[in-house]
């Protein structure tokens, strides 16, 4: 008989403070640890939880997720239909919320195994804590398949989903979408303080191993989703330099031009060179810093500045991620790698608290040493507020003071992450322009940055309304006019988009002032090859609880494509 599965993300709501999770847990991640000090100008979106919709589509079995329901859309899918088994995705922040959903499905259907996947996995003796049957540590894929009897080695079927949606900057919607795209799982590079490197045993698991075969995967997905812009996850693209060459090859034989986010170290950046992620279609890299004087394999030898820079005259905006409350770290030394990090001078900047999270080589080091505060409750371990181990040199409250203080730091001396976009597909734009004589390939690639800069050059008003300092004014004033020097003056369909795009502003910073801006996932319900056309109620079920209100207009699109 063919298991029926139901995989499930958390419940929300998320970022608040109640029996199942913190306010500083927000389901944002720019929003969350990048932008968070930027007030308007923070960048907004939601990620799906895509590990389930990749588990989905890889095996035959009849499958439904749920993606952000409510603790009660939880319940009511539990008494709709009788599952073989139900697994739970879920990282350390979210223990209690894992710990509660398995509780329910012991109580309503005592006969379902439990599957417990994702990151919190990984925690130390979770098969005692939080009842299950499984507990899935790493690529879950195979491990799926071949607990429902199915061949394990087929090649992966990836999903066509969108990587960021409800996208909005100083709450103005930001227009197209980006696809996601996943190459493989894990990373070699070992860093002691990494969970995915660790989670995934310090090994790269492939999941298309040439540049042809995730050539025609990105595609498909680009195709399906009527984009050309994907969003490539994936712990370090470049790494695998011969696949990255070969997508290349593969785009300028079929004069097909694909545009790619991704995360890549800085000797990966290196190898590979620069010139060669702009002709590739790289607009945005996400690079771990980490600190000055602890410096990893990855980043030893290297002028991290000049990458930076090169980058960004490139027309490759740079996310710069740094590491705070090391164990050199005191005091007084902190604000030699806080003021490190920002002048890297990247569009955006992350910075986390030093986490040994279970399965890393940190966390045993930490262990063994009796330095981990194990009293603190996981749902304070996502290194947006307190620490979760005894540092010689700072309480939490110093801790979170200075988390806070370097956030508004970087906003002071940097402006908005928006203008710093801006400013790096105008400059892209210009340096491209030889190039671009003598390469048609090169000309399309600087037409896209061209794209790029003029949408956001619409919002310079905008930025110049809630600039919080007289340097970010100056610096949109700048801006401004590079952007004449490089586009030429504004039409007037330039100004009435720039003219409402300011007005949506001062609208969503009235409704934040008074209703606040904390913004919850949307709820997302999909079946997959299930015989009928929607399950049939268990026997003696109460019928779908009533979900919360922020989830009403979510629970109906989904239902829609039921």
């Amino acid at each position: 008989m063919t298991k029926k599965l139901l995989l499930s993300g958390v419940f929300g709501p998320f970022g608040v403070d109640d029996a199942y999770g913190r306010k500083e847990n927000v389901m944002e991640l720019f929003h969350n640890q990048v932008t968070k000090a930027q007030g308007p100008a923070s960048l907004r979106f939601h990620h799906r939880s895509f590990g389930l919709y990749f588990l989905a589509e890889n095996v035959d079995a009849p499958v439904t997720v749920l993606d952000f329901p409510s603790k009660e859309q939880f319940v009511a899918e539990l008494r709709r239909q009788r599952y073989d088994a139900v697994g739970i995705s879920f990282i350390a922040p979210n223990f209690v919320k894992a710990r509660e959903m398995a509780r329910l499905v012991r109580e309503i259907q005592p006969d379902a195994e439990i599957i417990l996947g994702g990151h919190g996995a990984a925690i130390e003796g979770v098969e005692a804590r939080i009842p299950c049957d499984h507990v899935v540590r790493g690529e879950g894929i195979r491990w799926l398949r071949r607990y429902l009897g199915e061949p394990e080695c087929r090649p992966i079927r990836h999903p066509s989903l969108v990587a960021a949606e409800h996208k909005r900057i100083y709450g103005i919607p930001t227009p197209g979408v980006a696809g996601l795209l996943v190459p493989g799982v894990g990373c070699v590079n070992g860093c002691r303080f990494c969970a995915t490197t660790h989670f995934f045993g310090k090994k790269y698991a492939p999941f298309f191993s040439t540049g042809e075969e995730l050539y025609r995967t990105a595609c498909k997905v680009a195709d399906d989703l009527g984009t050309d812009d994907l969003f490539v996850m994936d712990e370090n693209f470049l790494k695998d330099a011969d696949r990255a060459r070969g997508l290349l090859a593969c785009m300028e034989r079929d004069r097909r031009p694909l545009h790619f986010a991704v995360f890549s170290s800085a000797e990966a950046v290196e190898a590979f060179g620069v010139e060669n992620m702009a002709r590739l279609g790289v607009y945005f890299v996400w690079i771990g810093a980490e600190s000055k004087r602890e410096t990893y394999e990855k980043n030893k030898g290297r002028d991290l500045h000049a990458i930076v820079q090169d980058l960004r005259a490139h027309g490759i905006a740079v996310l710069v991620s740094g590491i705070l409350f090391l164990e050199h770290h005191t005091p007084q030394n902190i604000w030699e790698d806080i003021d490190f990090i920002i002048e890297l001078g990247g569009d955006f900047t992350q910075f986390m608290m030093f986490t040994p999270l279970p399965v890393t080589r940190l966390y045993e080091d930490y262990k063994q040493k009796g330095l981990i505060d194990f009293d603190l409750p996981f749902e304070e371990w996502h290194g947006q507020n307190l620490l979760n181990w005894r540092h010689p040199h700072f309480t939490r409250e110093q801790a979170r003071r200075i988390l806070d203080e370097a956030f508004r730091a970087e906003f002071d001396r940097l402006s908005a992450s928006t203008l710093r976009m801006a400013q790096t597909y105008t400059m892209g734009y210009m340096t491209l322009a030889e190039q671009a004589k003598r390469d048609p390939w090169m000309a399309m690639r600087r037409e896209k940055l061209r794209e790029r800069a003029q949408e956001l050059r619409l919002l310079v008003p905008t930025m110049y309304r809630f600039a919080h300092n007289e340097l970010e004014r100056a610096n949109v004033a700048r801006l401004h006019a590079s952007c004449e020097q490089a586009f030429g003056p504004w039409t007037l369909r330039d100004r009435a988009l720039a003219f409402g795009a300011r007005a949506l502003a001062e609208a969503h910073a009235i409704r934040s002032r008074w209703l606040g801006d904390l913004d919850q996932p949307a709820f997302r319900l999909q079946r997959y090859r299930w015989p009928d056309p929607a399950p049939r109620a268990i026997k003696g079920s109460d019928p779908p609880l009533r979900q919360p209100a922020w989830q009403r207009s979510a629970w109906a699109a989904a239902a829609g494509s039921d």
